[in-house]
């Protein structure tokens, strides 16, 4: 079975425009390089900083949502197509990809690229803290207090107050 394949369009420039945001608090600081797009549908809380080169993917459908007091490093990218909220006081280290979606498996009939999306929204509970480099797949809670290690690949919901680590992540310790 083969579909039609449609013509691939562009997502646009990114280019920052401060008045498009669905919120914007105060002190939010985007350094130069931030990509962003679809800001209609990103809430921005007050105090947050956004390092250089990120990108924050809003999607038409879904929100992102950055509580007050966070730290996004640089070189990330925040896909928000099935959802995703950042608590407040959240670290997110450099180079940290979260994603929200994925091709869905439809048989070897079907490229891969041209099968069906599935979204999932993903959870950065408050006071969490995301280490250089991890990734964060689609459908995930991190929680609460919960420090996830530099280079992790978290496919599972993390625990409030856990400390998680490896690829793919694995519980290290509970916070006392």
């Amino acid at each position: 079975m083969t579909r039609p394949i449609k013509p691939f369009q562009s997502h646009g420039t990114g280019e920052l425009e401060l008045s498009r945001f669905a919120k914007l608090g105060s002190n939010v600081v985007f350094e130069p390089g931030v990509l962003v797009f679809h800001p209609e549908t990103i809430r921005i809380g007050s105090n947050v900083y956004i390092g250089h080169n990120t990108i924050l993917k809003g999607y038409f459908q879904s929100e992102l949502a950055i509580g007050d007091d966070t730290w996004i490093g640089q070189q990330c990218f925040m896909h928000s197509a099935g959802g995703l909220s950042i608590g407040s006081r959240v670290g997110i280290g450099p180079g940290v990809r979260i994603i929200t979606s994925y091709h869905k498996e439809e048989g070897p009939e079907v490229p891969i690229l041209f099968s069906d999306l599935e979204f999932e929204e993903v959870v950065l509970e408050d006071d969490c803290d995301i280490g250089v480099g991890a990734i964060i797949l689609p459908g995930v809670r991190v929680g609460k207090g919960s420090q996830v290690g530099a280079g992790a690949v978290v496919s599972q919901n993390v625990a409030p107050f856990s400390v998680v680590a490896g690829v793919p992540a694995r519980l290290l310790r509970h916070r006392a």
